[in-house]
């Protein structure tokens, strides 16, 4: 039988746009010290998350999970990844 998540499309937190939901899959440098930041945070995978607000620069962006809000630059969304919306 084929792997359900193979057909799922992965994208990077960051390209979750304000108003979307979708839920983590993985963080990408697991072993990196941000990763583990951002694990103790509750980003972890099979977390629902959803785009909140984007900065009038375009960075950061506020994102709502576990009931909570938290800002993340770009650079630490994109060590985010997240089954891409479109995709279901």
């Amino acid at each position: 039988m084929d792997n359900v998540e193979d057909d799922v499309r992965q994208i990077p937190l960051s390209e979750l746009s304000p108003g979307t939901s979708a839920v983590i899959s993985r963080l990408h440098e697991e072993d990196s010290l941000v990763s583990r930041r951002l694990a103790d945070l509750g980003f972890l995978p099979g977390t629902a998350i959803s785009a909140l607000h984007r900065a009038p620069m375009g960075d950061p962006m506020s994102y709502q999970l576990r009931g909570a809000k938290v800002c993340l630059r770009a650079v630490d969304a994109d060590n985010i990844l997240i089954t891409d919306p479109a995709s279901n």
